[in-house]
């Protein structure tokens, strides 16, 4: 036994014994077993599909063209530019070996005289595949040379891809039918999108994916998260004028902005159907090997606010690769910030200290819930409160017991503003920008009609950065414990995003839309009715959007208490699981539309799923979203 081998073992006895003291038993054979799997054996080729499927796709289509296969057409659009023989041989081998024949290659090839052996190459493709169709072109630029290709091209559809890159195996048969399938369900096919993945030598063996969220239209504004596989009607390619030259560099962000207004939104294939190859000056390596990119991903973000009608600054965002978009603010409306509060004042005058000295929005009030206190020491304080801070009011709330939806509900009738802010007692304020920058995610044409914070531990980590439904089986947040300052997952930790909840210790939203779904339930006395106030608002139509530029330090539970070790406390929580799941149904809570079914729902960091099957069969379907 190797040096690698014992630590990886050693590694193993570690990972058994801590889930056996956490989970039981049953959950620490299950999970180490998937442990195993993806230490030893499961790194080899995991995003491709099954032999068996490959197989059974070449069968189906074995002997048919692309006129008579049954499947849309779907035309490759490649630009060449002195790519290296060894990655354009790949490139071309990949495309050649698809399983399906409804793809055909245009190749526009702008590469200088030095690099003949570019059009030798392709040269001898096109004798053996006849689907090659080849230009040589004057080098115009990447959205040029793009435009060059397409008008080689005569499918039905095309498809976006690089010289040095590789498609799965898969991806014309899987595109294919994923259009098929959008039309037999009456949707939307203009504008599809898969998964991706990276690799550097061998795409059996990749560096990492990429899962992607269902169609997130604010995450676009934000960075260019659809990339590859992007497929789209030709006709509606033709009908915006192809790629802009203008935005080379971010030509195809700027594209699927102008693809998705004329669609209306985009469907997700979740199905790893490209490989991007991780070479010194890819994009894939990052912006700083092409530095214009970003002045031109903001002059394509720029130009979508200005066809759609929406005022906003556009800025550099918290990394390389990502954006901001600072929304206008129609007029000044007034906020009511709504506050819970029993006993704790220690916690509260933190709270409203630090809300009244930093909060630079200035039209607001602050409501404080008083809920069932029983130290004469609050109510002295209260007094004192009432005459330090201005606009405070303190109202009791008549229940008895805890129940944060009943507590926010009542609160609500006393509520002057256009905008309910709910906020923990034991919050606390440390940017003045936070109200500004909730107000600006809602208060925007078209616009979320909720939104939600940045939080923190004090310890600077990550207690809340939305919520996704699914994790834990029933709902988890984003990114939790992760260390402040870092981009998370696809830059998902420092982008405004698109999300099914946010936490409500911190929670803007319109009070038109609070009244028109009927606020919180107050059968979720305790858990989930943020999360359960959230899915009514998105399943009514409207939008939930996180901010990373809205954050504040939580001192969580402080306030309550745990409710593990209290039995009675812990059958209330099982009561509201239940009631969750009866209420919006197990299987959409398991299935948060911008959380990829091959992620996992173990933990809150976005890591690889243990169990990558649904994948390998190629059976995950595609979903359109507006």
């Amino acid at each position: 036994m190797n040096g690698q081998q014992a630590k990886r073992i050693r590694e193993l006895g570690r990972y058994a014994l801590a889930v056996a003291r956490e989970d039981g038993l049953p959950a620490m054979a299950r999970r180490t077993a998937g442990f195993v799997r993806r230490r030893f054996f499961g790194k080899k080729a995991r995003y491709l599909p099954e032999k068996k499927v490959l197989e059974a796709q070449r069968a189906r289509y074995a002997g048919s063209g692309w006129a008579d296969c049954g499947l849309p057409t779907i035309s490759i659009l490649t630009p060449l530019y002195n790519t290296p023989p060894a990655y354009l041989r790949a490139f071309l081998d990949s495309f050649a070996g698809q399983t399906a024949p409804n793809g055909q290659l245009c190749l526009a090839d702008a590469s200088d005289e030095q690099h003949p052996e570019v059009g030798q190459i392709v040269r001898e493709y096109q004798a053996k595949v006849q689907r090659i169709v080849y230009k040589k072109v004057e080098n115009q630029g990447i959205a040029a040379n793009t435009n060059a290709a397409a008008a080689l091209a005569e499918g039905e559809y095309l498809a976006l891809a690089d010289h040095d890159d590789v498609l799965a195996p898969h991806a014309m048969a899987a595109m294919g039918q994923a259009i098929l399938d959008l039309r037999a369900a009456g949707k939307p096919d203009g504008f599809l999108y898969s998964d991706e993945a990276l690799f550097e030598k061998d795409i059996r063996r990749p560096i990492t994916a990429h899962f992607k969220p269902d169609f997130a239209p604010d995450y676009l504004l934000c960075c260019n998260y659809i990339c590859h596989l992007a497929v789209f009607k030709r006709a509606l390619f033709e009908q915006l004028g192809g790629e802009r030259s203008e935005c080379d560099g971010s030509q195809d962000h700027d594209l699927f902005l102008r693809l998705s207004e004329a669609v209306g939104g985009a469907a997700h294939l979740p199905q790893v159907l490209y490989y991007w190859r991780v070479h010194a000056g890819s994009t894939s390596g990052g912006t700083e090997a092409k530095p214009y990119v970003a002045a031109a991903a903001k002059r394509a973000i720029a130009g979508h606010l200005a066809r759609t009608g929406q005022r906003g600054e556009v800025e550099d965002g918290l990394f390389p690769s990502t954006y901001r978009v600072k929304w206008a603010i129609e007029g000044e409306p007034k906020v009511s910030v709504l506050i819970p509060n029993k006993d704790h004042t220690e916690d509260l005058e933190k709270c409203l200290h630090s809300l009244y000295a930093r909060t630079l929005w200035e039209n607001y009030e602050v409501i404080v819930i008083e809920n069932n206190s029983q130290q004469p020491e609050t109510f002295a304080y209260y007094k004192r409160a009432l005459q330090r801070y201005e606009g405070l009011r303190v109202v009791t709330y008549p229940g008895k017991g805890f129940n944060f939806s009943a507590i926010n509900n009542f609160g609500r009738r006393y509520a002057a503003g256009s905008y309910l802010l709910l906020l923990n007692n034991d919050v606390e304020i440390t940017d003045g920008g936070w109200m500004t920058e909730l107000l600006r995610q809602c208060a925007r044409p078209g616009g979320g009609a909720v939104a939600g914070a940045m939080l923190y531990y004090p310890d600077d980590t990550i207690q809340h950065a939305g919520v996704i439904t699914g994790l834990g089986g029933y709902a988890g947040h984003s990114h939790k414990y992760k260390k402040r300052g870092g981009s998370g997952y696809m830059f998902r930790a420092a982008t405004v995003q698109d999300l099914s909840a946010v936490t409500g210790a911190c929670l803007l939203v319109k009070a038109s839309v609070w009244d028109a779904v009927g606020g919180l339930d107050e059968r979720f006395a305790v858990a989930f009715n943020d999360v359960d106030f959230c899915l009514r608002v998105r399943d009514a139509g409207w939008r939930i959007v996180w901010t990373p530029y809205a954050w504040l330090y939580h001192h969580e539970s402080k306030s309550r208490g745990g409710d593990d070790k209290d039995p009675v406390k812990a059958r209330r929580f099982a009561a509201e699981q239940q009631r969750l799941y009866e209420r919006h149904g197990r299987e959409n809570i398991l299935d948060d539309p911008y959380y990829n079914p091959s992620l996992t729902r173990d933990r809150e960091d976005f890591s690889e799923s243990d169990d990558l099957k649904a994948l390998q069969s190629g059976a995950l379907p595609v979903r359109y979203r507006a």
